[in-house]
Formats: C-alpha cells, sequence, structure tokens
C-alpha cells in the first residue's frame, strides 16, 4: 500500500552533511517493511531523508540543542515562529543580522529569549549567512559572516505548515543526546539510518564546525559498536559515510557496502565542495 506523502514536507534548513543528494542511492537500498516499524535517526541534521520517508512512527535524535528545540518549536508553535521570521525578514540587513549573531554571547540575555525566539533566530541566520553554512566556533558560538544575497528565503511558510503537519499528524519524537542513547528502544524489525559527522577524506578535510565537540575515529569505533549491538538485536540498520579507507575497514566484516558519489554543496572551503564518494552499509541484503 502507498503511502501519501507530502511534498512540502522537507528540510527547513540547509544543512552540513545533508543528504537530500544521496536520497536516489538511498531509497533503492531501503528494507521493505520500513513503513511498519519504528524508524530511528540518532544524527537527524536537517532531516532530509525523515520527511522524505515521512514514518508514522519515529524517534529522532540530535546532539545540538539548537537544532532540535527548532523542529519541536515547529510542531508546538508554528504561527508564533512565522510571526518571528516575518519581523526578521522586514528588519533584514547585514547590521540587524551581526546583532542577532552575537547574542549567544552574551548567556544571560540569551538565556530570556523564548524557544520560539530561539528557533527564528536559528533560521533567520542559516537562511542569511554565507553559504548556508550552520558552523559554531570552540566557545559553541555562531561564527558564519553575513552572505550577501539579493533575496534570501528567510520564511517559507508552505513548507514550515507542511512540516507541523506531518509532525502533529504522526508520532515523531524528538531527542536531545548521546547516539547510543538514542537507539536503545530500538527492537528486533525497527529501521535505524545512521548519518554521523563523516569520516575526514584527509587530515585537512575535517569540517565538524556544526558539533562543537567533534566526531574523530574513536567516536566512529564506539558507533560501528552501537551498529554491532542492533545487528544483534534484528533491527534494520543503513549507515552512510565517507568511503575513506578506515571507513571501509572499520565495516568490512558487513558485506553490503555500496559506494556511490554525491555532490556537497557546503563546505567551510570552496575547492572542497562537489563529488565525493560516499559509502552505505547495511546490516541486512536488500530486496530488488
Amino acid at each position: 500500500m502507498t503511502v501519501q506523502k507530502n511534498p512540502l514536507v522537507k528540510p527547513f534548513l540547509k544543512w552540513a552533511g545533508g543528504k537530500r543528494q544521496l536520497l536516489p542511492e538511498i531509497r533503492k537500498y531501503l528494507p521493505k517493511n520500513i513503513g511498519k516499524t519504528t524508524y530511528f535517526e540518532p544524527f537527524l541534521g536537517g532531516g532530509a531523508l525523515l520527511f522524505e520517508l515521512q514514518p508514522k512512527t519515529a524517534i529522532v535524535n540530535d546532539k545540538n540543542k539548537e537544532l532540535i528545540n527548532c523542529y519541536q518549536v515547529i510542531k508546538d508553535s508554528v504561527e508564533e515562529l512565522i510571526q518571528a521570521l516575518q519581523n526578521h525578514k522586514q528588519n533584514h540587513s547585514e547590521e540587524y543580522y551581526y546583532h542577532l549573531r552575537q547574542l549567544d554571547r552574551f548567556k544571560k540575555k540569551y538565556n530570556q529569549l523564548s524557544n520560539i525566539e530561539k528557533a527564528a533566530r536559528i533560521i533567520y541566520l542559516n537562511k542569511t549567512c554565507y553559504n548556508g553554512l550552520f558552523r559554531v566556533n570552540s566557545h559553541g558560538y555562531f561564527n558564519v559572516p553575513f552572505g550577501r544575497y539579493k533575496n534570501p528565503n528567510i520564511l517559507d511558510e508552505a513548507v514550515l505548515r507542511g512540516v507541523n503537519d506531518y509532525l502533529n499528524q504522526k508520532s515523531v519524537t524528538f531527542l536531545n543526546r548521546d547516539f547510543a542513547e538514542a537507539v536503545e528502544t530500538a527492537k528486533k524489525g525497527d529501521f535505524v539510518y545512521f548519518d554521523p559527522p563523516y569520516d575526514p577524506v584527509s587530515n585537512t578535510a575535517s569540517f565538524t564546525g556544526y558539533d562543537i565537540n567533534g566526531f574523530n575515529q574513536e567516536q566512529q569505533e564506539r558507533l560501528k559498536k552501537v551498529v554491532d549491538d542492533l545487528t544483534e538485536k534484528g533491527c534494520y540498520v543503513m549507515l552512510s559515510n565517507s568511503a575513506t579507507d578506515f571507513i571501509l575497514d572499520l565495516y568490512k566484516d558487513y558485506k553490503e557496502t555500496i559506494v556511490v558519489s554525491a555532490t556537497r554543496s557546503i563546505n567551510s572551503n570552496a575547492l572542497k565542495r562537489g563529488k565525493i564518494d560516499e559509502v552505505l552499509v547495511l546490516n541486512y541484503v536488500p530486496k530488488p
């Protein structure tokens, strides 16, 4: 039975590592029973796959508190969020951008903002900053410069309301935890999609600026252990990562490793945007 999907349910943020470009490949290898079980995504990011699949039951997570707040506000208070974004749109200028950007430097003032104001700030900065890049420095401060766009799409009411409609019609739970904790309730037959910060293709290519904690090879090895545990439980697991020697060796015991080419449009270095090899690791044999 085909599930009717709303085409307006799509990412409302531009996110480093977003999966829009990889979706056609991911769709080819999804398990067939995905609509009948719980969908887990422990590294949610921009939510491209969640919104593509629009599952009935989902438990999604991200370690970025600001990001999860945006999703929760769209679910609970979308009309108030739209009003706040309308105000940002009317006041948009380079001076206004930097005024909003620096708010997180003053914790007392920042903590006085409502969750709606915090979400509107992040969406506005994401839509108007250079290259749509969400990045924080070592202190956790948003530090991307102003983007000189002629007509930035600050407020997309149709998408925000579409996402709100989906989140309220289905059972979608948002978590702000470590990825291992986020999948503790996964059971046999559930589908888990891991999209962690990618292993850098070179020593200088690392781009983990949207997570001040970074995600090194030790973390990648910890993630592999979680994948192994979920496999033992009988969960269906798909993982995407860069096709580095380290990652290919780490998952060499998993027979289904598919190397695909994807376009990356977000990187702090313009020379590192473009086609890169990525790998999809499956713990199941996809059915034709």
